[in-house]
Protein backbone atom coordinates (compact mmCIF):
# COMPACT_ATOMS: atom_id res chain seq x y z
CA UNK A 1 0.00 0.00 0.00
CA UNK A 2 1.59 3.19 -1.28
CA UNK A 3 0.21 6.58 -0.46
CA UNK A 4 0.36 7.79 -4.27
CA UNK A 5 0.05 6.08 -7.09
CA UNK A 6 0.53 9.30 -9.87
CA UNK A 7 -0.16 7.68 -13.60
CA UNK A 8 1.48 9.40 -16.46
CA UNK A 9 5.23 9.90 -16.10
CA UNK A 10 5.62 13.19 -17.91
CA UNK A 11 6.99 16.94 -16.44
CA UNK A 12 3.27 16.73 -14.48
CA UNK A 13 3.74 13.20 -12.82
CA UNK A 14 7.49 13.26 -12.50
CA UNK A 15 6.94 17.06 -10.27
CA UNK A 16 4.76 15.61 -8.69
CA UNK A 17 6.72 12.56 -7.55
CA UNK A 18 9.93 14.96 -6.63
CA UNK A 19 7.27 17.05 -4.19
CA UNK A 20 5.42 14.35 -2.69
CA UNK A 21 8.52 11.95 -2.59
CA UNK A 22 10.18 15.33 -0.38
CA UNK A 23 7.20 15.34 1.63
CA UNK A 24 8.13 11.70 2.73
CA UNK A 25 5.52 9.92 0.73
CA UNK A 26 5.89 6.74 -0.69
CA UNK A 27 4.69 6.94 -4.68
CA UNK A 28 4.48 4.46 -7.47
CA UNK A 29 5.11 6.67 -10.78
CA UNK A 30 3.67 4.40 -13.96
CA UNK A 31 4.30 5.57 -17.23
CA UNK A 32 3.94 3.66 -20.73
CA UNK A 33 6.47 5.68 -22.10
CA UNK A 34 4.77 7.34 -24.72
CA UNK A 35 4.97 11.44 -24.02
CA UNK A 36 2.57 13.69 -26.33
CA UNK A 37 5.49 15.59 -27.55
CA UNK A 38 8.11 12.58 -28.34
CA UNK A 39 8.31 13.19 -31.74
CA UNK A 40 9.32 16.56 -30.90
CA UNK A 41 12.71 17.34 -32.16
CA UNK A 42 13.07 19.65 -28.43
CA UNK A 43 10.69 21.53 -25.29
CA UNK A 44 10.81 25.10 -25.49
CA UNK A 45 10.24 27.59 -22.91
CA UNK A 46 11.54 25.43 -20.28
CA UNK A 47 13.84 27.73 -18.00
CA UNK A 48 17.03 26.37 -18.15
CA UNK A 49 15.96 23.43 -20.67
CA UNK A 50 15.06 25.33 -23.72
CA UNK A 51 15.32 23.09 -26.71
CA UNK A 52 15.88 19.76 -24.59
CA UNK A 53 14.88 16.38 -26.36
CA UNK A 54 11.53 15.47 -24.49
CA UNK A 55 12.59 11.76 -23.88
CA UNK A 56 16.05 13.56 -21.96
CA UNK A 57 14.08 15.96 -19.88
CA UNK A 58 11.79 12.42 -18.67
CA UNK A 59 15.17 10.90 -18.14
CA UNK A 60 16.55 14.00 -16.08
CA UNK A 61 13.38 14.12 -14.03
CA UNK A 62 13.55 10.41 -13.30
CA UNK A 63 17.43 10.66 -12.01
CA UNK A 64 16.13 13.86 -9.69
CA UNK A 65 13.50 11.22 -7.73
CA UNK A 66 16.73 8.40 -6.80
CA UNK A 67 16.79 10.12 -3.14
CA UNK A 68 13.32 9.27 -2.20
CA UNK A 69 10.62 7.16 -1.86
CA UNK A 70 9.23 7.08 -5.18
CA UNK A 71 9.81 4.65 -8.15
CA UNK A 72 8.71 4.76 -11.80
CA UNK A 73 7.14 1.41 -13.25
CA UNK A 74 6.89 1.05 -16.88
CA UNK A 75 3.40 -0.01 -17.88
CA UNK A 76 0.25 1.08 -19.52
CA UNK A 77 -2.51 0.92 -16.66
CA UNK A 78 -5.89 -0.53 -18.21
CA UNK A 79 -8.28 0.18 -15.15
CA UNK A 80 -8.56 1.56 -11.69
CA UNK A 81 -10.82 0.86 -8.86
CA UNK A 82 -11.82 0.75 -5.34
CA UNK A 83 -10.66 -1.37 -2.38
CA UNK A 84 -11.74 -0.67 1.37
CA UNK A 85 -8.12 1.48 2.20
CA UNK A 86 -8.30 3.46 -1.05
CA UNK A 87 -7.48 2.26 -4.78
CA UNK A 88 -5.82 -0.31 -7.00
CA UNK A 89 -4.60 0.20 -10.42
CA UNK A 90 -4.19 -2.26 -12.68
CA UNK A 91 -1.67 -2.66 -15.59
CA UNK A 92 -1.79 -4.44 -18.96
CA UNK A 93 0.89 -6.93 -18.10
CA UNK A 94 -1.66 -8.27 -14.84
CA UNK A 95 0.44 -6.58 -12.53
CA UNK A 96 -1.53 -4.18 -9.87
CA UNK A 97 -0.71 -1.34 -7.55
CA UNK A 98 -2.68 0.23 -4.19
CA UNK A 99 -2.65 3.28 -2.95
CA UNK A 100 -4.57 5.83 -0.81
CA UNK A 101 -4.72 8.87 -3.82
CA UNK A 102 -3.95 8.89 -7.34
CA UNK A 103 -3.10 10.97 -9.41
CA UNK A 104 -3.87 11.26 -13.34
CA UNK A 105 -1.00 13.09 -15.51
CA UNK A 106 -1.60 10.81 -18.63
CA UNK A 107 -2.10 13.90 -20.70
CA UNK A 108 -3.53 13.98 -24.13
CA UNK A 109 -4.14 12.46 -27.79
CA UNK A 110 -3.68 14.59 -30.63
CA UNK A 111 -6.12 13.39 -33.13
CA UNK A 112 -5.49 15.63 -37.01
CA UNK A 113 -7.94 15.69 -39.47
CA UNK A 114 -7.58 13.07 -41.96
CA UNK A 115 -5.35 14.47 -44.88
CA UNK A 116 -3.10 12.63 -46.72
CA UNK A 117 0.53 13.31 -45.92
CA UNK A 118 -0.34 15.59 -43.02
CA UNK A 119 0.39 13.35 -39.72
CA UNK A 120 3.63 12.57 -41.36
CA UNK A 121 4.94 16.12 -40.59
CA UNK A 122 3.78 16.15 -37.34
CA UNK A 123 6.06 16.96 -34.58
CA UNK A 124 8.16 18.25 -37.53
CA UNK A 125 7.17 20.78 -39.82
CA UNK A 126 3.89 20.80 -38.63
CA UNK A 127 3.16 23.04 -35.49
CA UNK A 128 0.32 23.29 -33.31
CA UNK A 129 1.17 26.22 -30.66
CA UNK A 130 3.35 29.29 -32.02
CA UNK A 131 5.09 29.54 -28.27
CA UNK A 132 6.30 25.72 -28.35
CA UNK A 133 7.57 26.03 -32.02
CA UNK A 134 6.70 29.42 -33.67
CA UNK A 135 10.32 30.46 -33.21
CA UNK A 136 11.68 27.51 -35.25
CA UNK A 137 9.47 28.14 -38.00
CA UNK A 138 10.02 32.36 -37.89
CA UNK A 139 9.83 34.14 -41.37
CA UNK A 140 8.05 30.54 -43.06
CA UNK A 141 5.70 30.64 -45.58
CA UNK A 142 3.12 28.80 -43.00
CA UNK A 143 0.22 27.09 -43.96
CA UNK A 144 -2.87 27.16 -41.82
CA UNK A 145 -5.42 24.20 -42.36
CA UNK A 146 -8.58 25.02 -40.99
CA UNK A 147 -10.06 22.57 -38.35
CA UNK A 148 -12.22 24.32 -36.14
CA UNK A 149 -14.07 27.75 -35.69
CA UNK A 150 -10.82 29.06 -34.02
CA UNK A 151 -9.29 28.95 -37.65
CA UNK A 152 -9.27 32.37 -38.15
CA UNK A 153 -7.39 33.07 -34.89
CA UNK A 154 -4.78 30.82 -35.16
CA UNK A 155 -3.75 32.72 -38.49
CA UNK A 156 -3.74 35.72 -36.58
CA UNK A 157 -1.67 33.98 -33.86
CA UNK A 158 1.30 32.59 -35.99
CA UNK A 159 0.86 35.98 -38.32
CA UNK A 160 3.21 37.40 -34.97
CA UNK A 161 6.15 34.69 -36.28
CA UNK A 162 5.77 35.08 -40.23
CA UNK A 163 4.96 37.77 -42.49
CA UNK A 164 4.07 35.00 -44.84
CA UNK A 165 0.87 32.98 -43.73
CA UNK A 166 -2.00 31.64 -45.81
CA UNK A 167 -5.34 30.18 -44.32
CA UNK A 168 -6.57 27.27 -46.00
CA UNK A 169 -10.03 27.33 -44.93
CA UNK A 170 -11.01 23.01 -45.15
CA UNK A 171 -13.84 22.53 -43.85
CA UNK A 172 -13.67 25.61 -41.01
CA UNK A 173 -16.57 27.67 -40.86
CA UNK A 174 -15.96 30.86 -42.85
CA UNK A 175 -14.75 33.57 -40.92
CA UNK A 176 -16.98 36.78 -39.78
CA UNK A 177 -16.52 39.77 -41.81
CA UNK A 178 -14.50 40.93 -38.91
CA UNK A 179 -12.00 38.79 -38.68
CA UNK A 180 -11.93 38.98 -42.58
CA UNK A 181 -11.31 42.52 -42.34
CA UNK A 182 -8.33 41.39 -39.26
CA UNK A 183 -7.07 38.98 -42.26
CA UNK A 184 -6.89 41.23 -44.69
CA UNK A 185 -5.27 44.20 -42.61
CA UNK A 186 -2.40 41.61 -41.85
CA UNK A 187 -1.85 40.43 -45.56
CA UNK A 188 -3.10 36.66 -45.08
CA UNK A 189 -4.97 35.45 -47.71
CA UNK A 190 -7.63 32.77 -47.48
CA UNK A 191 -8.04 29.98 -49.99
CA UNK A 192 -11.39 28.11 -49.87
CA UNK A 193 -12.05 24.29 -50.76
CA UNK A 194 -10.69 21.30 -48.95
CA UNK A 195 -7.65 19.79 -48.65
CA UNK A 196 -6.89 16.79 -50.26
CA UNK A 197 -3.09 16.27 -49.65
CA UNK A 198 0.26 17.26 -47.90
CA UNK A 199 3.05 16.88 -50.04
CA UNK A 200 6.41 16.77 -49.01
CA UNK A 201 10.13 16.87 -50.31
CA UNK A 202 13.45 14.91 -48.49
CA UNK A 203 10.83 14.75 -46.10
CA UNK A 204 10.34 19.02 -45.39
CA UNK A 205 6.92 19.54 -46.32
CA UNK A 206 6.49 21.51 -49.76
CA UNK A 207 2.86 22.21 -50.83
CA UNK A 208 -0.57 21.85 -49.77
CA UNK A 209 -2.69 20.41 -52.02
CA UNK A 210 -6.29 21.15 -52.70
CA UNK A 211 -9.16 19.09 -53.63
CA UNK A 212 -9.44 20.76 -57.17
CA UNK A 213 -5.77 19.63 -57.76
CA UNK A 214 -4.36 23.41 -57.20
CA UNK A 215 -0.40 23.14 -55.06
CA UNK A 216 0.18 26.06 -53.33
CA UNK A 217 3.59 26.12 -51.92
CA UNK A 218 4.64 26.19 -47.80
CA UNK A 219 7.54 25.64 -45.61
CA UNK A 220 5.71 24.82 -42.52
CA UNK A 221 1.80 24.10 -41.13
CA UNK A 222 -0.25 23.91 -38.26
CA UNK A 223 -3.34 22.91 -37.38
CA UNK A 224 -5.50 22.80 -34.69
CA UNK A 225 -6.09 19.23 -33.19
CA UNK A 226 -8.77 17.44 -31.74
CA UNK A 227 -7.44 16.62 -27.96
CA UNK A 228 -8.71 13.75 -26.05
CA UNK A 229 -7.39 12.74 -22.33
CA UNK A 230 -6.08 9.38 -22.08
CA UNK A 231 -8.33 8.24 -19.11
CA UNK A 232 -10.34 5.57 -20.36
CA UNK A 233 -8.73 3.48 -17.54
CA UNK A 234 -10.88 5.29 -15.03
CA UNK A 235 -14.20 4.71 -16.79
CA UNK A 236 -14.62 2.07 -13.63
CA UNK A 237 -14.42 4.79 -11.17
CA UNK A 238 -17.21 6.65 -12.83
CA UNK A 239 -15.39 9.27 -14.32
CA UNK A 240 -15.06 10.03 -17.82
CA UNK A 241 -13.99 12.83 -20.00
CA UNK A 242 -16.10 16.20 -20.39
CA UNK A 243 -16.39 17.66 -23.91
CA UNK A 244 -15.27 21.24 -24.90
CA UNK A 245 -14.93 23.14 -28.01
CA UNK A 246 -11.68 21.71 -28.57
CA UNK A 247 -11.82 18.30 -27.39
CA UNK A 248 -12.05 16.24 -23.99
CA UNK A 249 -10.33 16.42 -20.86
CA UNK A 250 -10.36 15.79 -17.37
CA UNK A 251 -12.31 18.13 -15.02
CA UNK A 252 -11.37 19.01 -11.42
CA UNK A 253 -11.10 22.07 -9.27
CA UNK A 254 -8.22 24.56 -8.87
CA UNK A 255 -6.63 22.23 -6.27
CA UNK A 256 -6.76 19.50 -8.97
CA UNK A 257 -9.37 17.55 -7.00
CA UNK A 258 -11.51 15.76 -9.11
CA UNK A 259 -15.09 14.54 -8.83
CA UNK A 260 -14.44 11.11 -7.21
CA UNK A 261 -12.82 11.43 -4.06
CA UNK A 262 -9.21 11.22 -3.45
CA UNK A 263 -8.23 10.49 -7.44
CA UNK A 264 -6.94 14.12 -8.47
CA UNK A 265 -5.47 15.43 -12.32
CA UNK A 266 -3.10 17.38 -13.21
CA UNK A 267 -0.98 18.81 -16.57
CA UNK A 268 -2.97 18.80 -19.87
CA UNK A 269 -5.35 15.44 -19.35
CA UNK A 270 -7.05 18.38 -16.98
CA UNK A 271 -5.78 21.03 -18.59
CA UNK A 272 -5.34 21.17 -22.42
CA UNK A 273 -3.41 24.83 -22.63
CA UNK A 274 -0.81 23.98 -20.63
CA UNK A 275 2.74 24.24 -21.48
CA UNK A 276 5.82 21.61 -20.68
CA UNK A 277 6.73 24.14 -17.91
CA UNK A 278 2.64 24.81 -16.58
CA UNK A 279 2.06 20.93 -16.47
CA UNK A 280 5.54 20.48 -14.63
CA UNK A 281 4.08 23.69 -12.09
CA UNK A 282 0.28 22.09 -12.37
CA UNK A 283 1.86 18.91 -10.85
CA UNK A 284 3.97 20.29 -8.06
CA UNK A 285 0.93 22.79 -6.71
CA UNK A 286 -1.88 19.61 -6.74
CA UNK A 287 1.26 17.21 -5.15
CA UNK A 288 0.94 19.87 -2.58
CA UNK A 289 -2.47 19.76 -2.02
CA UNK A 290 -2.24 15.78 -1.71
CA UNK A 291 -0.34 15.82 0.71
CA UNK A 292 -1.86 18.35 2.75
CA UNK A 293 -5.42 16.38 2.09
CA UNK A 294 -3.39 13.30 3.38
CA UNK A 295 -1.84 15.58 6.48
CA UNK A 296 -5.76 16.50 7.57
CA UNK A 297 -7.03 13.04 7.51
CA UNK A 298 -4.05 11.49 9.41
CA UNK A 299 -4.10 14.67 11.65
CA UNK A 300 -8.35 13.57 12.54
CA UNK A 301 -6.90 10.30 13.05
CA UNK A 302 -4.12 11.09 15.51
CA UNK A 303 -6.63 13.50 17.30
CA UNK A 304 -9.58 10.50 17.50
CA UNK A 305 -6.94 8.06 18.84
CA UNK A 306 -5.77 10.77 21.66
CA UNK A 307 -9.21 11.72 23.05
CA UNK A 308 -10.18 7.65 22.83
Amino acid sequence: MQDVIIIGGGAAGLSAALLLGRSRRSVTVIDCGQPRNAPAAGVHGFLTRDGVAPLELTRLGRADLAPYDVRVEDGTVVSADRTDAGYRVSLESGASFEAKRVLVTTGLVDELPDIAGLSERWGKDLAHCPYCHGWEIQDQAIGVIGNGTFAAHQALLFRQWSANVTLFLNNAPQPSEAELEQLAARGIPVVTGSVARIHSTDDAVSSVELADGSQHPVQALTVQSRVVARAGFLAGLGLVPTANPFGETIESDEMGLTAIPGVWAAGNVTDMKATVLAAAQGGANVAVAINMDMMAEELAAAVAAHTA
